[in-house]
């Protein structure tokens, strides 16, 4: 017998999971799906009337598992489960009992329309129905549905599998609640939902296939040869493959060629299929692209008035949809770069200066009539300012605060823009008289906070600017420790450095259960000490002698071990969704009275002269003399001393050459290799 789910959707467990369709995406998502489903033992059918179809699929599906095994992807063990538990068949009988049915056809509304119209009378009256399409609008798939509350899109990217990004699509018969889950319901399962409002091609496809028109006008109009669009494409968008070929890949000129003849009618006139895209389905031929590594020669002039075009277009693309009020900034500019693999619309704006970007959207939008010109870029040159980024996001549920960092492609780790960002909420929230408590917690499954980003830290160049940016950090990390609201840490990830400090500046900390690796401070990694709090909240809650191994050798710890040493409070089973709700209900209680919150000491705590020595292996000696100063010495006056003494000694330490060589180490070979410190 199969063991029950622990993820759910809308309190039911996820016991069964079909998909409907075997051609190009279908078996992707199968693939994902039994990665995550197979140890607990929930099948996955895929289902598809076509029995070469079902044959391919699973012969694809079968060659990545493999391939996913030989590069140490997944255990060998898990592979085969994961092949075993994913059944292709062409009974449609076996979708009866299925929890949650994804139908990934062929985009044809007739065809989706029969589909879910016979999947209806197969499930339970609270199955979850998803369509995978990539254009049609919720409210055309499920029209024939009596019951629409329970359906809405869920679109995948390529390659589904491995690409995180899914668009949360609801029509206006969507459930409110249901759209919620399933956006907690793909975070918990390692997906990167955003939520869009319903519009023919949502969000993203407006980007990939109008990207493509801007790339084909230019061919058409002879400024440049399919091999140069791309290359420049690559050398300016930050295109890991160009259009041309990107499209050649995904094998998506039919779909693109329907997509930009619909978008003409429902968004704007300047989307249109162009002539040489027409010509190449009509031929079934692909484009002309540089060979894998090759590099495209294009002449200065060409390159210039390309690489105009394709900004100004970009920009007028993205920030229509923003104006269009279907997602925002903060979605658009994170998904765009994550499920596109290219740089991130926003923030290339602001690097270029928004004044600038405005312009090279007007001048396009002056040789190509109908292409807009959005408002939201108008505004904010007029404010003469870059556009506000958010990284942190702030949602209030029932007077509790919910904020979480969210930069996904760092694993969460800091940069400035994130630490002002939750010094900003935290003051808002310390004001708000509608807020009782917080949730602190990070995006995803993985990683609370990672840490600082080393690229921020690579900046510091000086004793009195490293001092300067502890000084920043541990002003941001204190309006959570001054917030008169209870602030719970819901660790729903590794929290290392920066990321465990602004969890130790928390009255409580919770974790999900069973995580191998849950907090560290691995700053002697890089040849510097914490700077935001560490070296003297870290000893509050733990102790001096087990804050000061753990400091000093950088060592992580377990959820259990960070149990038992006292620096959470409790595991919890679950999905980050159960995490957050154990503390909106200890928010609760405590608000009720009927729970209290631990206290850390604000006052000098018992400190010895030395610390017992530790085995640093290859760490810096001279990055530990700094170190064992800062918690000595600061433990034995009040926190709030300590702390400023730990930002003198963070400046000390990034003047030493140690600092230099750990920072370089970790960004030119990662994390795996050991610095060669010189212990000065």
């Amino acid at each position: 017998m199969n063991r029950k789910s622990s993820i759910e959707i809308l309190g039911r467990p996820v016991n069964r999971i079909g998909i409907i369709g075997s051609g190009q995406i279908g078996p992707d998502i199968a693939l994902h799906f039994s990665k995550v489903f197979a140890p607990l033992g929930t099948p996955i059918v895929v289902v598809d009337i076509s029995e070469e179809a079902l044959r391919k699929g699973q012969n694809k599906l079968e060659r990545k598992v493999d391939k996913g095994i030989e590069a140490k992807a997944f255990r060998p063990e898990h592979g085969e489960a994961m092949k075993k538990n994913v059944l292709f068949t062409s009974d449609y009988g076996q979708l009866a009992g299925c929890d949650l049915v994804v139908e990934a056809a062929t985009e044809d509304r007739e065809l989706k329309g029969r589909i879910f119209r016979q999947v209806v009378d197969l499930v339970s009256p609270e199955a979850i129905l998803c369509s995978n399409s990539s254009h049609l609008e919720p409210e055309v798939i499920f029209e024939g549905l009596s019951d629409r509350s329970r359906a809405l899109v869920v679109h995948y990217f390529f390659p589904a599998e491995r690409n995180p990004i899914v668009e949360i699509v609801p029509g206006v018969d969507t459930s409110e609640q249901l759209t919620a889950e399933m956006a907690g319901f793909y975070e918990a399962i390692g997906k990167i939902p955003i939520r869009v409002r319903s519009r023919y091609g949502y969000a993203l496809d407006p980007v990939f296939e109008g990207m493509f028109l801007a790339s084909a006008l230019l061919v058409e109009d002879g400024i440049g040869s399919t091999k140069e669009v791309d290359q420049v494409a690559c050398d300016v968008l930050g295109y890991t493959v160009g259009p041309f070929t990107a499209m050649n890949l995904t094998g998506g000129n039919p779909i693109t060629a329907v997509g930009l003849d619909n978008y003409h009618q429902k968004i704007h006139s300047w989307y249109r299929t162009p002539e040489i895209l027409r010509q190449a389905v009509a031929d079934e031929t692909p484009w002309e692209v540089p060979a894998r590594q090759e590099r495209v020669d294009v002449s200065e002039q060409t390159f210039s008035h390309i690489r105009d075009a394709l900004l100004g277009s970009f920009f007028g693309i993205v920030g229509e949809i923003v104006d269009s009020n279907i997602s925002n900034v903060a979605d658009m500019n994170m998904a765009v770069e994550i499920a596109l693999d290219v740089k991130a619309p926003f923030g290339l704006m602001n690097s270029l200066g928004v004044q600038e970007s405005l312009e090279l959207v007007e001048r396009y939008a002056a040789d190509h009539p109908g292409f807009p010109v959005p408002e939201c870029i108008r505004d904010q040159a007029r404010k003469g300012s870059s556009f506000s980024i958010p990284l942190v996001l702030r949602e209030d549920v029932d007077g509790i605060a919910h904020v979480t960092i969210r930069r996904p492609r760092q694993l969460n780790a800091l940069n400035q823009d994130a630490f002002d960002q939750i010094e900003q909420h935290f003051r808002a929230i310390s004001q708000d008289d509608d807020v009782v408590g917080v949730v602190l917690s990070g995006f995803g499954i993985k990683a609370f906070v990672s840490g600082a980003d080393v690229a921020f830290l690579a900046r510091i160049d000086s004793a009195s600017m490293g001092e300067a940016t502890s000084r920043k950090s541990q002003s941001s990390v204190q309006t959570i420790e001054d917030c008169p609201k209870p602030v719970i840490c819901a660790l729903n990830g590794l929290a290392f450095g920066g990321g465990n400090e602004i969890a130790m500046a928390c009255n409580a900390r919770i974790a999900r259960s069973g995580q191998k690796v849950l907090v560290g401070q691995p700053e002697v990694n890089l040849g510097i000490i914490p700077g935001a709090g560490g070296t003297q909240r870290l000893p509050r809650l733990v102790g001096v002698e087990k804050a000061a191994e753990l400091l000093r050798t950088g060592r992580t710890v377990s959820s259990a071990e960070a149990l038992a040493i006292g620096l959470i409070s409790e595991e919890v089973d679950g999905d980050p969704r159960a995490l957050r709700e154990r503390a909106r209900s200890w928010i609760r209680a405590v608000v009720d009275g009927q729970e209290s919150l631990p206290v850390i000491e604000q006052g000098p705590i018992a400190t010895p002269e030395s610390l017992p020595s530790v085995d640093l292996g290859h760490l810096s000696s001279a990055v530990d003399e700094i170190l064992q100063k800062a918690i000595i010495e600061g433990c034995q006056l009040p926190l709030v001393d300590g702390i400023a003494l730990e930002a003198r000694c963070f400046g000390e330490v990034c003047s030493i050459q140690d600092m230099r060589i750990g920072v370089a180490n970790f960004l030119e070979n990662g994390p795996r290799t050991p610095a060669k410190f010189v212990n000065a």
